[in-house]
């Protein structure tokens, strides 16, 4: 399952796995990724519920906006490398 889920999400998997410089990894980054997205996803589905009933089309754009985080830090959280984790928290290519 891991698998095609990282073939589905690979647009978003492959800019942030680049590079052969050395990076510097935490576990904990991952743990504060994961939550961080399941914290931006419930932001979103939040304001999703607050935006009802407004009628305005720009009271969605806080509800894209957070769940595209959102997504974005729960697949990197869940399926991305050590790489990946290491370089949007901007570890990179910093040495060990």
């Amino acid at each position: 399952m891991k698998a095609v889920l990282t073939r589905v999400f690979g647009f978003i998997l492959k800019p942030f796995e680049k590079g052969d410089a050395p990076y510097v990894y935490k576990a904990s980054s991952r743990t504060i990724l994961l939550v961080v997205g399941v914290l931006f996803t419930i932001l979103s589905v939040g304001s999703l519920l607050a935006s009802q009933g407004k009628g305005e089309y720009a009271a969605l754009l806080p509800v894209i906006v957070f769940f595209c985080v959102g997504l974005v830090c729960l697949v990197i959280g869940a399926l991305g490398s050590d790489r990946a984790v290491a370089n949007l928290w901007g570890n990179g290519s910093k040495r060990k």
